[in-house]
């Protein structure tokens, strides 16, 4: 069964400004997501999954639609407050979007293989497409909870314009994960990295340890754990109005009660991303340098 495409496309982006999701950086106007499609094809993705806003619904459609039709089979999915599990309630005071967890889970009623989730503002490169791929085609059944994820080296994942939000991640020798803690204020400051914990203490954190970059591959029984999830998590932060709900946090859950496992698959390529307007010229020379190289094509599409 082959697998399907994610893309995590439904969040504001404050930090950069403006709709970074579809912001050009190749030379024929391809966003990001578009080198994430085209290596996912390649690795034999027959369905891409966009999870948006209604109010982007427009803007995506235009975009993604019309030039992906023929070539992939394509959907959108939207992802909003009022999109609660049946029973539950929570504050009309709430404006924040839950999270990337509950981002997966609107899905639960569209997948049914296995799939592969990403960000849409990060690149990923179509060696990990590959071996996502091929990872969940081995297992193949897709009612088990054997799941995968990349493993990034924190170092080639920062920003120079500030801080960024990872999953630091800890593993056994086989290389499969016993945790994921989601942290949202990871910087560098000269040749230090470090994250402000909970207390606002500085932690150090060294190089070369790994993180998770939100690319993670799935078979659909995740959902049932998500929903549970997502379900607890209202309850017990009804008078938190900015509290999200983040893919690690269900996941190191799972690992920890020995309920899935998660193999952690070594990247292969570089990641780069748009979290900061300031980060574009850097994804933009990316983009062209593998164009020279000729793992890209000047224009992806038509």
């Amino acid at each position: 069964m082959k697998p399907t495409l994610v893309i995590l496309a439904a969040g504001i982006g404050s930090r950069y400004g403006s709709l970074k999701q579809i912001d050009a950086v190749g030379p024929s106007g391809e966003a990001i997501i578009d080198y994430s499609i085209y290596d996912a094809i390649r690795a034999g993705f027959e369905k891409v999954t966009f999870v948006i806003r209604k109010s982007i619904e427009k803007d995506f459609k235009e975009v993604f639609g019309e030039k992906l039709k023929g070539i992939i089979e394509t959907e959108f999915v939207f992802q909003e407050l009022d999109m609660v599990p049946e029973g539950i309630n929570y504050s009309p005071e709430r404006e924040k979007p839950w999270g990337t967890a509950h981002a997966v889970w609107v899905t639960k009623n569209h997948v049914r293989e296995p799939f592969v989730v990403i960000n849409a503002d990060d690149f990923y490169g179509a060696g990990s497409f590959q071996a996502m791929a091929g990872y969940l085609s081995a297992q193949s059944i897709t009612g088990n909870t054997k799941f995968c994820m990349m493993g990034y080296q924190i170092q080639h994942t920062l920003s120079d314009f500030g801080s960024v939000s990872r999953g630091i991640c800890e593993s056994r020798e086989e290389g499969f994960l016993t945790s994921v803690v989601e942290r949202t204020e990871i910087a560098r400051d000269g040749d230090n990295i470090f994250f402000m914990d909970e207390n606002q203490d500085r932690v150090s954190l060294h190089g070369d340890d790994l993180v998770s970059m939100n690319i993670w591959g799935f078979t659909p029984s995740v959902f049932e754990y998500l929903e549970d999830a997502f379900t607890d998590f209202i309850r017990e932060n009804a008078g938190q109005l900015k509290a999200e709900i983040y893919i690690p946090d269900v996941v190191n859950d799972l690992v920890a009660r020995d309920e899935a496992s998660v193999k952690i698959l070594p990247a292969v390529d570089r990641w780069f991303g748009v979290t900061y307007k300031e980060d574009k010229p850097l994804a933009v020379a990316n983009i062209i340098r593998q164009i020279t190289q000729g793992v890209y094509p000047d224009k992806l599409w038509g």
